[in-house]
């Protein structure tokens, strides 16, 4: 027996000394390597050209792929992915401390806190530029920014690193990786090592667009348009390789997610039990698995379009082809953010209020029709671009979809009336991220007016309706979803005085914001410029004072949340008195879910049903 023991522990001595480096170090290690060496071969040797670079157009991308494939082998694909596919036993040892969250991991839970952080980390990044943008916007002449071309490489940096990194990503990778597993009542997700590996994408995609200026300026905001992104320097390539992982990560965790709530649902969890989150988490990946293909092979064409060239934008097509390929991807994706807060809403206002879901049916109908609606309105981006024959049909669905978005309001107030509603920190953030949208959507419905729009078209109008809609709904959302969840993520509890000082400050500041957006945009101010006129100057300078303050809202509200997060008073499993089935499970990352798994034996709704909502299998069942 001891002999055994020594083997093992031999064995264990070798794994472990074979991994000289820890992975995320190991990662980095192994991408410098693949980039230098791709690069140089490129460009030293297939595609040398007298006097030119060292980093060209055609190497940069080839030795960002080896890159990225050296970053996603180091930090575990190679253990976990690529030796078992060829027969190797798998030998991936993941500690049970805060180190599993640097490497790669099949748990669930901890690639849900990795997509959460790295997420986070990008909404800063994104947040960091926009105060950039608003401390040049203080004065109408360019006086932070050297040229104009650096100020618009800075919005580019800001709106698709939010987007695709924080937007797309939080409540789908982040929240959707942790929870969905444990409200169906699953001890795993159903492809785990795709989510392990998707999550290692998202800072490819966030570092790849942050540093896109050291190859040079691009002008093209987060839309990348051609043929003007034809006549910028190298760092266009860079956007649209970020924008590539970016969406990779995302369309994988959608198949991972939806795959797991068709196949991986506890007994008895049938659809009419299905919890409302798990419901927008299935619409918004949806949604991503029939739309990000489009916008990835979009994106493909424009980069070969830059590398070869493939004039697929210009001589041969139009330079609208490109603006309707995008936007045809790009107002299914405000829904891709937006589904899941709906969710939210209908998620935690039963819990708060302690009354059952109203008309539950309807709010899933909402949910599963606004997905639907939303491949039919993008060309309203467009007005300007199209004959008034065009306009009619475009208007009229942008109109239509506003139906079923308001059935996620009509539930949520059918829930709280005569509830016995506790007024939360979480209630608080969902009334107010249902107010932005109201605002958002009040400002939608004039946009999909064709005399309208084309008044506002470019203006700081539609920039406010955007964030209203996008921001103001996905982000106080999601801090109603943080601060909800965190009991269920570090078994600690916040104080409400200070979640309610965190959620009022950016509400007020949010809206003095993006309020006066829709002000300044009536009164003339272009979005995409830093020179404006004079008269503006008084108002962009009180809006940037406001944009610091919600930035600092941010900062006080992550701050507190990482101290509360190590420090809060420990409470109960289920301090809400939840009846969905994550609150019934007590694990922490690494360990099982259910054991043993669980039976539904009815809704998670009805508070006026003392019955427990599920109950363990037997050993008879399960075998």
């Amino acid at each position: 027996m001891s002999s055994i023991f020594a083997d093992i522990s031999q064995s264990e001595a070798l794994r472990r000394g074979r991994r000289m480096l820890p992975p995320v170090v190991r990662g980095l290690f192994w991408a410098a390597i693949g980039f230098f060496i791709v690069n140089t071969l490129v460009s030293e040797v297939l595609d040398r050209t007298p006097l030119a670079p060292y980093v060209t157009k055609v190497s940069v991308t080839f030795g960002w792929t080896a890159a990225t494939c050296g970053w996603l082998l180091g930090v575990g694909a190679w253990e976990l992915v690529v030796k078992p596919y060829f027969g190797s036993p798998v030998e991936w040892d993941v500690p049970n401390d805060w180190r599993r969250y640097f490497m790669m991991s099949l748990d669930h839970k901890v690639v849900g806190i990795q997509y959460m952080v790295t997420s986070v980390a990008g909404f800063f990044i994104a947040g960091l530029a926009a105060m950039l943008m608003r401390f040049e916007l203080m004065q109408g002449n360019l006086w932070t920014f050297p040229t104009p071309n650096a100020y618009l490489s800075t919005v580019g940096i800001h709106g698709t690193i939010m987007m695709f990194s924080f937007g797309t990503v939080m409540l789908v990778g982040g929240f959707g990786n942790y929870l969905i597993p444990l409200m169906i009542g699953s001890n795993s997700s159903a492809f785990p090592r795709v989510s392990a590996i998707s999550q290692w994408l998202l800072p490819v995609g966030i570092v790849t667009v942050a540093l896109s200026p050291i190859l040079g300026t691009w002008t093209t905001g987060w839309r990348g348009y051609a043929p003007l992104a034809e006549q910028d320097p190298n760092g266009i390539v860079f956007y649209y390789l970020g924008v590539f992982a970016m969406t990779t990560s995302s369309l994988l965790v959608s198949i991972n997610l939806t795959a797991t709530i068709l196949f991986q649902r506890a007994k008895g969890l049938t659809w009419n039990r299905i919890p409302m989150y798990a419901w927008g988490i299935l619409a918004a990946s949806l949604l991503n698995i029939i739309w990000l293909p489009e916008i990835q092979m979009t994106f493909i064409l424009a980069l070969l379009n830059n590398i070869v060239p493939l004039p697929m934008f210009s001589q041969i097509g139009t330079p609208l082809t490109y603006m309707e390929v995008f936007w045809l991807f790009g107002h299914p994706e405000v829904y891709i953010v937006v589904v899941p807060a709906f969710a939210l809403w209908q998620e935690i206002l039963p819990v708060m209020g302690q009354k059952t879901l109203f008309a539950r049916s309807w709010g899933v109908l909402g949910l599963v029709f606004v997905m639907m609606f939303s491949g039919l309105v993008w060309a309203h981006h467009m007005f300007t671009n199209m004959r008034n024959d065009q306009m009619l049909p475009f208007s009229f669905f942008t109109e239509m979809i506003s139906i079923p978005t308001g059935f996620a309001f009509l539930v949520s107030l059918g829930t709280v009336w005569k509830s016995r509603l506790r007024l939360t920190t979480p209630t608080l953030l969902v009334f107010m991220s249902m107010f932005n949208f109201l605002i958002g959507g009040v400002t939608g419905v004039m946009l999909a007016d064709p005399v309208i729009n084309l008044q506002t078209h470019d203006t700081f109008f539609v920039v406010g309706h955007f964030h209203y809609t996008i921001i103001g709904a996905m982000v106080f959302s999601f801090m109603a979803a943080a601060y909800y969840w965190l009991p269920r993520f570090s078994g600690r509890m916040y104080n409400e005085f200070w979640g309610k000082v965190g959620a009022i400050w950016v509400f007020i500041a949010f809206n003095a914001v993006f309020g006066q957006f829709l002000l300044i945009g009536l009164r003339g101010m272009n979005r995409w410029v830093p020179v404006y006129p004079k008269y503006l100057q008084n108002m962009n300078f009180e809006i940037s004072l406001f944009a610091f303050l919600l930035g600092l809202g941010f900062l006080f509200n992550l701050v507190y949340y990482i101290w509360v997060w190590r420090y809060g008073k420990r409470v109960d499993a289920n301090p809400w008195s939840a009846k969905t089935l994550e609150w019934q499970s007590t694990s922490a990352p690494g360990e099982t879910n259910f054991d043993p798994p669980v039976q539904v034996l009815m809704g998670f709704y009805d508070y006026s049903d003392e019955r427990p909502v599920c109950k363990p299998t037997s050993p008879a069942e399960v075998s």
